[in-house]
C-alpha cells in the first residue's frame, strides 16, 4: 500500500477542468448548429428558394405533358410546401379520364414531380376521318389530333353511337387479349345480322378475315394464330370462328380484257 501512488483532489482538478469545457464546448456547438439550422429553414420557407422552378411528368405516353400540368392546377412560383398531393391527384384524374392512377412527390429543394399511369388503349372508332380512343373500361375519348395516326391498336369501323353497349362489351374482350393477338388486327367492322347481331368481320394484318361475333370474341380468337400456322402462306380466306372454326379461301373472279375491234 505504501508503494501505491495516491493521486490527490488537486492533481485531478485540471483534468475534470478539461472534461467539462469540453462538454461544454459541444454543447454550445450543438446549440449554435440547431439554431443556425433553423434560421435557415426561416429563410428557405420565406424567400423565393422554396418556389417551385420546375415541374416534371413521368409515366405518360398518349396525355402531353402540359395538359396532366394544367390539370393538377400546380404553378410555377408557388411554394412547394403549398402543393396538397392529394388535391392534386385527384384533379388530374377527374379531369383526364385517360388516367387511371397518380402520385405527386415534392423534390428538395423546388422541383415537384407528377407520376402517371395510363389506360390503355383498345381500339379507335374511325368515324369520317376522324379517330376516337377506346379506353380498356369502354369509355370513348374525344377526337384525336388531326395530324396523329392511331398505329398501337385495331380501327373499329361501323360502330356508331348507337352501338354503345357493344362497344364497351368489344373493348372488355380486346382487354383480355395478348399484345401479340392485338398487332395481328388492322380493323373490325361491326357487320350484325338478323341470325347474329353482334356479329363482327376482322381484316388481319396478314391478309386474312375473320368472321366472328362479339360475345366471347377473346375466347374464339384464341386460336387464330394456330389455324393460320396450317395454311399456306399464299392460301388468303376467311376464318370463320363462332362454334367450330373452319377457312374459306378468297374465291378470285379472272377479269378478262376484250380488246374491241378498231
Amino acid at each position: 500500500m505504501a508503494n501505491d501512488k495516491v493521486i490527490t483532489i488537486e492533481d485531478r482538478i485540471p483534468k475534470l477542468k478539461s472534461q467539462r469545457k469540453q462538454k461544454s464546448n459541444r454543447r454550445l456547438i450543438m446549440y449554435l448548429s440547431t439554431f443556425f439550422f433553423l434560421i435557415l429553414l426561416v429563410i428557405y420557407f420565406q424567400s423565393s428558394l422554396s418556389h417551385i422552378t420546375s415541374i416534371a411528368v413521368s409515366g405518360n405516353h398518349y396525355i402531353n405533358d402540359e395538359s396532366i400540368i394544367d390539370m393538377s392546377g400546380i404553378e410555377e412560383g408557388t411554394s412547394i410546401w403549398n402543393v396538397e398531393q392529394e388535391h392534386v391527384v385527384a384533379s388530374i384524374i377527374s379531369q383526364l379520364h385517360g388516367i387511371s392512377s397518380a402520385t405527386v412527390q415534392r423534390k428538395f429543394p423546388n422541383s415537384v414531380e407528377i407520376n402517371v399511369t395510363e389506360y390503355s388503349r383498345v381500339a379507335y372508332i374511325f368515324d369520317e376521318g376522324r379517330y376516337f380512343p377506346i379506353l380498356e373500361t369502354g369509355k370513348i375519348l374525344d377526337e384525336m389530333p388531326r395530324e396523329h395516326f392511331p398505329t398501337d391498336a385495331p380501327l373499329l369501323v361501323n360502330w356508331t353511337s348507337e352501338t354503345g353497349e357493344e362497344v364497351e362489351e368489344m373493348a372488355a374482350e380486346l382487354r383480355k387479349l395478348p399484345e401479340s393477338m392485338i398487332n395481328r388486327i388492322s380493323e373490325i367492322y361491326f357487320t350484325p345480322v338478323e341470325s347474329d347481331p353482334l356479329r363482327i368481320t376482322l381484316y388481319m394484318n396478314d391478309g386474312n378475315e375473320v368472321s366472328s361475333t362479339i360475345r366471347h370474341f377473346s375466347e374464339r380468337i384464341s386460336s387464330y394464330p394456330a389455324i393460320v400456322q396450317e395454311l399456306s402462306p399464299d392460301e388468303k380466306g376467311i376464318i370463320h370462328m363462332r362454334m367450330n372454326p373452319y377457312f374459306e379461301k378468297f374465291q378470285f373472279e379472272e377479269e378478262i380484257e376484250i380488246e374491241g375491234e378498231g
